[in-house]
């Protein structure tokens, strides 16, 4: 008959190790799941499988017997007798643990040998070109920790210790877990290997310390058992215990006195499925006692009843269900079997690995389907808690196909403090604030504000607060920008209107003042306010006037240039006319009577003309070559206010020094000039004129300055338009005005007999 080698490796030999009921259990089912294939007529009808059940007690009697049932050489002939060197195994299921896997399997591997095991989980396994022949029907590690996540993000765990044994079992899990949650905002505050020679006391001492509320035991049964006697006896209160598939329906442990004192138990678990008719058969079970054969040493099992074994945890019942049926399904897809009988009499182990890794039939209600690492295709995981009866109660499910989903309810929970247990190194930031680590884990950390002008986005990243953009502002605290308002002042503005309207009127005076200058060009009034060159200083003010109107469009490079062009090069030559008529108003009193010839040069080369002609040609040079280096420009201030632009035209002071400081000196070579002639008759006011429209100017840009430095707003560019505007009305005011009230409305006083008495008179006096 063909006959496939089985490996139990946990069951123990009760006078060396604790007796598992539970891999008594599996050991039956193994049995049960062979004869259930036997007994059938439509799986492999005419062949029966055969088979020999290892109990890894120790390696030195399992070896033995493992090179024993690889000595054969020739393949299997079904229907043949057995006689001499025929080859004995087909498959083998097992063995349990990752471990003891990963001291057998490689000895199956080059004989591309099946090895399915039921309950390695190891992720080594999972590499075929170490392990081409291995399968298993136990979901790996990596599902199981994956499941622990899932329930950690749920809770909102985050700060959890992790226990694991010191084999390839746990250190695996660690590893698995390790790398799972390095994208995710969970923290491995403390993990501890445990062993024969674990400390608890420093364990659990290291726990209460960094006040870590959830412990995950990643362990098989007989450690876990450990990890709970001893917290149960260092009186550990009031955590979260996760359970691993391992131990998650340990029968023992929810009994020990004092359970309840640890906290809550909840945990991982294989789905109880119901193997039908294994029940019958264990009550149909005589327990013999025959030392030496019921495992590979001598042990005394006569005092194991069946309702033990009914009892026991079931967990992995199914795996090793699975396992059995998966080789039986492909030996009939090898032997080419009908529902009568199989058309092929002889097989080979890879033969029967080539159908396995094919594997695609139902078994109570589950597709078994392996992927091309030979981990499972099929199965859930349960959630599971254990309630005060002591019970694992299901309370939640995991499904791994068609895609992973997570489900858990809530409300059959009974949790140790009556609500869903907190476990965090720093609570959560409120909203606008950033996280700022302290120390070496991303789960602990302080909480700084984001300060004004930036924000946070806690979905992309926690720990930076990114700065708005220039069109946009946020107050401290924010979690997003704001668009900022955008300000000038356009021509619509009633305070625009009003300085327009302004303007307007001084290019209408000054129009108005020339005609009625050239009306009166020969009085001795006009002549005396500068004759011919009034008509170029009221141009020069009307010219210069233009620069305000630019001042209420939105700022470009164009409008920028004429705010201030037209003004410093008109205006300039403003100045230098009122430079060169209060120099002529002094020389009239003062130069010619002690310098003669000097005053006869001055009108020979008309040096009133060439002083403004030199003047304005300087100036025009100085601005041209400043405007073509580094022209104004249209600039958005952001600064002045949080939640406000504002556009303004960027002058670079440096650059344009020259040409103020030019306008400065006409400045104050008029102000000396002028301030020359302050003893001049009372009623022959030019230089006086002058003068205090000199200090008018002056004060008006002191003003302004003022203004500038104080007040940060849109209508600063209101206030810059009402200094020029203020300029111009000066000397329009207080130099032409009164000479047109003087040619209007007192005509006596514009004769040349008064101003020649007015000039008598002075000289009498001061000679």
């Amino acid at each position: 008959w063909p006959t496939f080698q089985t490996f139990h490796f946990e069951q123990k030999c009760r006078h060396l190790k604790p007796f598992y009921g539970s891999s008594y259990r599996r050991f039956q089912l193994m049995r049960f799941s062979i004869e259930e294939i036997n007994n059938s007529s439509s799986l492999l009808p005419g062949v029966t499988l055969g088979y020999n059940i290892f109990d890894h007690c120790s390696d030195t009697q399992n070896i033995p017997g493992i090179f024993n049932i690889l000595s054969g050489k020739d393949p299997i002939d079904p229907w043949a007798t057995r006689h001499g060197n025929v080859t004995k195994v087909t498959a083998v299921v097992g063995a349990f643990t990752s471990p003891v896997t990963r001291t057998v399997a490689p000895l199956f591997m080059p004989s591309h040998i099946p090895l399915i095991s039921y309950g390695a989980s190891s992720s080594i396994f999972s590499q075929k070109l170490n392990y081409p022949s291995f399968l298993r029907t136990v979901h790996p590690n990596k599902d199981v920790v994956d499941v622990i996540v899932h329930m950690l993000q749920h809770f909102q765990w985050q700060w959890v210790a992790f226990l694991h044994i010191d084999n390839d079992y746990g250190n695996d899990g660690r590893n698995v877990f390790m790398k799972m949650i390095q994208d995710k905002d969970i923290c491995l505050a403390y993990t501890k290997k445990l062993d024969e020679n674990t400390n608890y006391t420093t364990i659990f001492k290291q726990i209460q310390i960094q006040n870590i509320q959830v412990i995950i035991v990643f362990a098989t049964e007989r450690v876990a058992e450990n990890v709970i006697e001893f917290a149960i006896e260092m009186n550990v209160t009031n955590k979260t215990w996760i359970a691993v598939d391992a131990w998650s329906l340990n029968k023992k442990i929810p009994k020990l006195s004092g359970i309840r004192n640890i906290g809550t138990v909840i945990g991982v678990a294989e789905p109880d499925v119901t193997i039908p008719g294994f029940n019958k058969f264990i009550r149909a079970l005589e327990i013999e006692n025959q030392p030496g054969e019921f495992c590979n040493q001598f042990c005394n099992c006569s005092d194991l009843n069946r309702s033990e074994i009914v009892r026991a945890e079931n967990s992995f019942n199914f795996p090793v269900y699975a396992a059995v049926h998966a080789i039986a399904h492909a030996l009939h897809n090898t032997l080419q079997c009908g529902d009568k009988k199989c058309h092929k009499n002889s097989t080979s182990p890879h033969m029967v690995l080539s159908e396995l890794k094919r594997s695609n039939f139902s078994l109570l209600d589950h597709t078994i389907e392996f992927d091309r690492n030979g981990d499972p295709r099929f199965g859930t995981f349960n959630i599971i808690f254990w309630n005060s009866s002591g019970e694992a109660e299901v309370v939640g499910v995991h499904k791994f196909q068609p895609s992973s989903h997570f489900s858990v309810n809530e409300s059959k929970i009974q949790w140790h403090n009556s609500q869903v247990p907190s476990s965090v190194c720093s609570s959560e930031c409120q909203p606008g604030f950033r996280k700022s680590l302290v120390g070496i884990h991303k789960c602990c950390f302080k909480c700084v504000i984001c300060p004004s002008s930036t924000y946070i986005n806690s979905s992309e990243d926690q720990y930076t607060c990114l700065s708005c953009d220039e069109t946009e502002w946020s107050p401290e605290a924010s979690t997003a920008c704001n668009k900022r308002v955008v300000e000038f002042v356009p021509f619509e503005d009633a305070i625009a209107v009003v300085i327009m309207v302004g303007t307007v009127c001084l290019v209408g005076l000054c129009l108005l003042t020339s005609v009625l200058f050239g009306l009166n060009f020969n009085t001795p009034v006009v002549r005396s306010a500068g004759g011919p060159m009034c008509f170029l200083v009221l141009g020069c003010l009307s010219l210069s006037s233009i620069s305000v109107f630019f001042f209420f469009v939105k700022p470009d490079v164009a409008s920028c240039i004429l705010r201030y062009f037209p003004f410093l090069l008109f205006f300039t030559v403003c100045l230098a006319c009122f430079v060169v008529r209060s120099f002529q108003i002094v020389s009239i009193f003062k130069i010619v009577t002690h310098y003669p010839s000097l005053h006869r040069l001055w009108v020979r080369y008309h040096g009133q003309w060439l002083v403004v002609l030199t003047a304005f040609i300087l100036q025009g040079t100085l601005l041209l070559i400043m405007y073509t280096s580094a022209p104004p420009q249209p600039y958005s201030n952001s600064l002045w206010h949080k939640d406000k632009t504002i556009l303004i035209c960027e002058l670079n002071l440096k650059v344009y020094s020259a040409s103020i400081a030019l306008f400065c000196f006409l400045c104050f070579l008029c102000f000396v000039f002028s301030y020359m002639g302050k003893e001049l008759p009372k009623n022959y006011n030019e230089a006086k004129a002058i003068t205090f429209c000199l200090i008018l100017l002056i004060l008006t840009w002191i003003v302004f300055a003022t203004v500038y430095i104080l007040y940060k707003g849109k209508y600063i560019h209101a206030v810059n338009a009402s200094a020029i505007l203020c300029s111009l009305y000066s000397f329009l005011t207080w130099y032409f005005l009164p000479k047109c009230f003087i040619i209007i409305f007192r005509p006596e006083k514009n004769t040349q007999e008064y101003f020649q008495g007015l000039i008598k008179t002075y000289n009498i006096t001061n000679n």
